[in-house]
């Protein structure tokens, strides 16, 4: 299982992450589907900005460096629109709606994506 944890706040911002980290699963990511669970993300990588054309729902967004920087955030991307490019990502966490607010991730802050064990 993938996980997503905030490092600087030390809480867990997604417990369930699936990667899109070819051409058309990268291209397609969230489109089609009816919303993210809570607990849920996509970490879209290579990945410096997205669109959420054809999609039904809104969702939040990290553009992480590296090093799990956060360059930027989206909280609550509408349906219909396209980020700016962000110079340094090196991809794109994608969460439900309302999660950058709940866990109060900033700039700054480090996000560490991991596959464990169990």
């Amino acid at each position: 299982m993938t996980t997503a944890h905030n490092q600087t706040r030390n809480i867990t911002v997604a417990h369930s992450v699936e990667t899109a980290d070819t051409y058309f699963s990268r291209l397609f990511g969230l489109m089609g589907r009816a919303g993210l669970p809570q607990g849920h993300g996509m970490w879209i990588t290579p990945c410096a900005d997205i669109h959420s054309f054809f999609m039904r729902f809104s969702f939040d967004a990290l553009f992480l460096s590296k090093t799990g920087e956060v360059l930027h955030s989206v909280s609550a991307m509408a349906p219909w629109r396209v980020s700016r490019w962000v110079r340094g990502s090196a991809g794109v966490l994608e969460l439900p709606a309302g999660v950058i607010e709940k866990t109060q991730t900033q700039l700054g802050d480090h996000i560490i994506i991991e596959v464990s064990s169990s």
